[in-house]
This record gives C-alpha cells, sequence and structure tokens, in this order.
C-alpha cells in the first residue's frame, strides 16, 4: 500500500471513530437539552473543562518517546515509560481529588466537587495501558486504536443519554467517563500484550525530560484554547450563559476538534516513518484539506435547518454561531499538520511557543467579544483562529509548497 493510501485508510479508520464520538454525543446534546436546564449544563460544563485542563497533562510525550525510540533501546524505553505513567497518573489523582475537596469547601456546592472528584477516578485506570497504546501506534494499529477509543466513547455517550432520561442531572455528563475507562484499559492490553522487561534496565531520564517537557507544555496549553474560554464565559456571564455557549460551540467545533484529532493522531507516526517528511506533509494537508472543507461547508449551511430540529426550537438562534464555526475546521487543519511535522521534527519549543500565541489570542478574543452575544464570539473566535493559524503554519507550508513561496 502507498504512503498515501496508508495515510488514508489510518485517517478514515480515526475520522470514522470520531464521527460516531460525536454523532453519539450529538444524542447527548439533544436529551440534555431537553432534561436539563441550563444551569445544570452550565455546571456539568465548568467540571468537564476544569478535569480536561488536568487531564491534559497525561499527555506529557512518553507515549511518543515509544513510538519513536530506535528499536535497541524499545525495551528500555518501555520499562521507564511504564514507571513514569504510574507516578504521573497518581499524582493527577491526588491533585485532583485534592481540587474537589477545596471546591467543596470554598464554594460549599457539593455537586461540582463530586464531578470534579468523579472525574478524577479515570486516572487510576490509564497507567496499565499506556505503554500498550504506545507500542500499539509504533507497530502501525491505528486502526485497531481509533476503533478502542471510538467504543470507550460512544458507550459513554449512550450511557449520558440514558442517565439523563432516568436521572436527569449534570452528573450524567460525567459519570459515564468514569465507567467506560475499564473498557479502554481492558482492550489496550488485549492489543499490544506488553509486561516490563528487568533484564533491559531503564531508558535515562533527560531524553524523557528533553521532549516530554515541551509536549506537556503544548498540550496543558491546547487544552487551555478548548475549554478554559467555558471558564471565562462563566465567570463574566454566568451559568445560564455557559449553557447556551456550551451547546453552540460544541455543536459549531465539534467537526473541527474530531477531525483535527484523527489527523494529529494518524500524522505523527506517519511522518516519522516517511522517508521525505516534505512530501509526507504536502500529502497529509492536500488530504486533510480535500477531506474537510465539503464536509464543513455543508454542515455550516444546513446549520438553520439541523439545530431547531435537534436542540428544540427554543435554541434556534444558536444555529447562526454554529454555522459560522463550522468554518474554524479549515484553518485548524493547517495548523494541526503544523504542529504533527514540528514534534516529529523534535521541535517541540517551536509548537509549545505557537500553542501559547494561539491560546493566548482566542482567549483574549473571548474575553473581549463576550459582552457582545454568541454570534461576536463566533465571528471572532472565526476571524482569530484564520489569521494567527495561518501565520503560524507558514514555516510547514513553505516546506510543503515551495513554489508558493518563491521570492519575486
Amino acid at each position: 500500500m502507498s504512503r498515501p493510501n496508508s495515510l488514508f485508510g489510518q485517517l478514515m479508520a480515526y475520522g470514522a471513530s470520531e464521527v460516531a464520538t460525536k454523532l453519539s454525543r450529538l444524542g447527548v446534546v439533544i436529551a440534555v437539552a431537553r432534561t436539563l436546564d441550563l444551569a445544570e449544563i452550565g455546571m456539568a460544563a465548568a467540571a468537564l473543562a476544569m478535569g480536561d485542563l488536568l487531564k491534559s497533562l497525561t499527555e506529557n510525550g512518553v507515549g511518543q518517546r515509544i513510538v519513536a525510540a530506535p528499536e535497541e533501546h524499545l525495551a528500555a524505553t518501555c520499562n521507564r515509560a511504564h514507571r513514569l505513567n504510574w507516578i504521573w497518573c497518581t499524582g493527577l489523582f491526588t491533585v485532583q481529588a485534592a481540587m474537589a475537596l477545596a471546591l467543596w469547601l470554598a464554594t460549599g456546592n457539593a455537586m461540582l466537587a463530586a464531578l470534579v472528584l468523579i472525574l478524577a477516578g479515570e486516572y487510576l485506570f490509564m497507567p496499565g495501558g499506556l505503554v500498550q497504546c504506545g507500542l500499539a501506534l509504533r507497530a502501525g494499529k491505528l486502526k485497531q486504536t481509533a476503533a478502542i477509543a471510538g467504543t470507550q466513547a460512544v458507550t459513554a455517550n449512550l450511557m449520558s443519554v440514558l442517565l439523563a432520561m432516568l436521572w436527569p442531572s449534570a452528573i450524567a455528563l460525567v459519570l459515564p467517563r468514569l465507567l467506560t475507562a475499564p473498557v479502554w484499559l481492558w482492550a489496550m492490553r488485549r492489543l499490544h500484550p506488553w509486561r516490563p522487561d528487568p533484564a533491559a534496565g531503564l531508558a535515562p531520564i533527560a531524553g524523557f525530560l528533553r521532549f516530554g517537557g515541551p509536549v506537556l507544555g503544548t498540550e496543558v496549553i491546547r487544552t487551555a484554547r478548548l475549554h478554559a474560554d467555558k471558564l471565562v464565559i462563566g465567570a463574566l456571564l454566568g451559568p445560564e450563559l455557559l449553557g447556551a455557549y456550551f451547546m453552540a460551540f460544541n455543536a459549531g467545533l465539534s467537526l473541527a476538534t474530531s477531525f483535527s484529532t484523527a489527523f494529529a493522531a494518524v500524522l505523527f507516526p506517519h511522518l516519522c516513518r516517511a522517508p521525505s517528511r516534505a512530501v509526507a506533509l504536502r500529502d497529509g494537508l492536500r488530504l486533510s484539506l480535500c477531506l474537510i472543507t465539503p464536509a464543513v461547508v455543508a454542515q455550516a449551511l444546513l446549520a438553520p435547518w439541523y439545530v431547531p430540529l435537534l436542540l428544540g426550537a427554543d435554541h434556534a438562534a444558536l444555529a447562526t454561531p454554529v454555522a459560522i464555526l463550522c468554518l474554524v475546521a479549515i484553518p485548524t487543519m493547517l495548523w494541526t499538520a503544523t504542529a504533527g511535522w514540528m514534534r516529529a521534527e523534535s521541535r517541540t519549543g517551536d509548537e509549545l511557543r505557537g500553542t501559547a500565541i494561539l491560546t493566548g489570542a482566542l482567549l483574549a478574543a473571548t474575553a473581549l467579544a463576550a459582552p457582545f452575544g454568541l454570534v461576536a464570539l463566533a465571528w471572532t473566535h472565526l476571524a482569530v483562529a484564520c489569521g494567527v493559524m495561518l501565520a503560524l503554519s507558514r514555516p510547514a507550508l513553505r516546506l510543503s509548497f515551495p513554489h508558493l513561496f518563491k521570492e519575486a
């Protein structure tokens, strides 16, 4: 199979997983729109935002060190990664449990504290399968890892729909995340069995720190870009408007985040294996833009029809911001490809700086546009995303399409 075809097949596998996840997530949005009030949705959104901000710390580059490790150092790399994963995830569980306690003591909001504590439970299941996940990606089992991730997410979303109908409360959006964590662990351990090899020793920790430090910073800031805006909106406008914002941005940006997640997952190992990264990057950019552009344009044009149909007539006004936000997917592909190329080149510091610039610009724009309503927020988000992502992607575009950047 040629490399472009291989990339297409892997991208379709992850894309199908993400589409299934988002379709089931759409069922969650429909269910909560009809069973929960906006204040409850806003509280769940705040808990999920806090949980996801901390969960971004699990993206510390350890798994990608396994993908990129030379064969002769693989066993020692896995041994060190296994220890680091247990130490790291146990620490994250402790920190998030302490956050839940602090929230309860500071606000008296027992439900919000319980939601944050429930989300912390995921960390106890992750270390047992993270090395296996890295080895599976290294072995090219991207279709299988996509299926596992999709199965877990779809199961969680279906459970949320059922809980929202049987027990309408904010906990319906959170509890399934914990209940499906064992599904991921069991499936990943079966996909690529692995046990520590004491005879191989431990890889030096310095390599993990040099590579993983900027990666960790990048993932934290990237997650802040995806979730911290909800904390800003909640602080400025209150829980009810946060609930409306959550639904609009979830519906509008869902395709962009789904496809960029799938693209990032397959592009990094593809670039690591490619004999020519410039060619591989160009193929990835062309493929991703050809696939995403018609889809998001159609999604934007159809928003006035499907938004009131799915969310109810009371939320018909969300159609305009949803349509605008759909278009963010196009510049997002450029920056996702650029970030993957930088990571494959071990330029993780450049990726970190670019992610920080993008996040700072989008959060500042959110704070400035929030008082003017959701439509203004959506236009501002699109304008800033297009301008900043295009500027940050210039090095990758210059490498992939040098004829477009020839000096006059």
